[in-house]
């Protein structure tokens, strides 16, 4: 059934991985409808800092080919940032070495060792602008987006269902492999920062970072597991202050225009994998991304449309 060309499909969740998916398999001739939970500006996606950079995802071989394939899309809408959000920015990894790293670094254009990090000009995807951008393509290739809350993926009516939920899949599929890891952020003004910079100590919840984005500054930033809080804990939003004007003083004074909180789909693996449905219809996985699902977003894609579609 679902190797017919007219064969319907439906992306469950809006997010990042959602709206990707949908895009390309709607630009291979597929019709496709995304059924999101709630708009793409209140999901996850929207919360993300948008450095791409493969942070808190498994396995690493994969995701490092996965984010290297995104990473050439992304450097090809940079041409155009304002209507795809995505542009290249000069930054620093503090404390990252090379051989820290798998072996997809070696392939990342002009990142290089410095004295304090690794250095690199990468993609900054704003990501409000790009989520919008992307339902704008899925539209002009005659897709669709609509609210619909699922709560059983072998009763949604498609003959190819592609689950897109990141954190949803823990009681939907349900797999409670699927954890959230509670990032806060700080947004203020920008006292005239043009780079980014982050310095992670992945055993500790708590880091530095901060990304300029337009008309803004995004500070970061925490990484809670199995924190379900949506809530921004003022103590937090200061220490995030304090860890990032350590670095540039300039932040301290800086007017705080928002706090945000996202709740990233942590799993020991990200599960790509077509699966069939009882009665021959197929269910294709794509989630657990981690802290990364916009840096892998188009490699993913791609791979679930050739499993969604395989060739004959």
């Amino acid at each position: 059934m679902d190797s017919e060309p007219n064969a319907e499909v439906i992306v469950v969740g809006g997010g990042v991985a959602g709206l990707t998916t949908a895009v390309l398999l709607a630009e291979s001739g597929r019709r496709v409808r995304v059924w999101a939970r709630e708009p793409a500006e209140r999901t996850t996606s929207a919360v993300a800092g948008g450095l791409w950079w493969p942070y808190r995802i498994e396995p690493e071989p994969l995701a490092g080919a996965w984010a290297l394939e995104s990473l050439a899309v992304y450097e090809e809408l940079a041409a155009r940032p304002e209507e795809t959000g995505v542009r290249l920015v000069e930054g620093l990894h503090h404390g990252s070495r090379l051989d820290g790293l798998g072996a997809w670094a070696g392939r990342v254009p002009g990142l290089r060792a410095v004295a304090d990090g690794l250095a690199a000009r990468l993609p900054v995807i704003d990501m409000p602008v790009h989520l919008a951008w992307l339902r704008e393509r899925l539209a002009r290739a005659g897709g669709a987006v609509e609210e619909r809350e699922v709560t059983d993926l072998s009763a949604v009516p498609a003959a190819v269902v592609v689950n897109c939920t990141g954190l949803g899949a823990r009681s939907l599929v349900p797999d409670p492999a699927v954890r959230p890891v509670r990032g806060q952020l700080v947004v203020v003004e920008n006292p005239g920062v043009t780079t980014w910079f982050t310095s992670v100590d992945d055993s500790s919840a708590a880091s530095a970072y901060f990304i300029p984005q337009p008309g803004r500054l995004l500070l970061g930033g925490t990484a809670e597991e199995d924190d379900w809080s949506l809530e921004p804990d003022p103590a937090t939003a200061a220490a995030i202050v304090a860890r990032c004007a350590a670095v540039r003083p300039e932040i301290a004074g800086a007017r705080v225009l928002a706090h945000r909180v996202g709740l990233r789909p942590a799993r020991h693996a990200v599960r790509l994998e077509r699966q069939p449905l009882p009665d021959g219809r197929a269910l294709v996985h794509n989630y657990g991304h981690g802290g990364a699902g916009v840096t892998v977003a188009w490699g993913c894609a791609r791979e679930t449309a050739g499993l969604a579609f395989p060739p004959a």
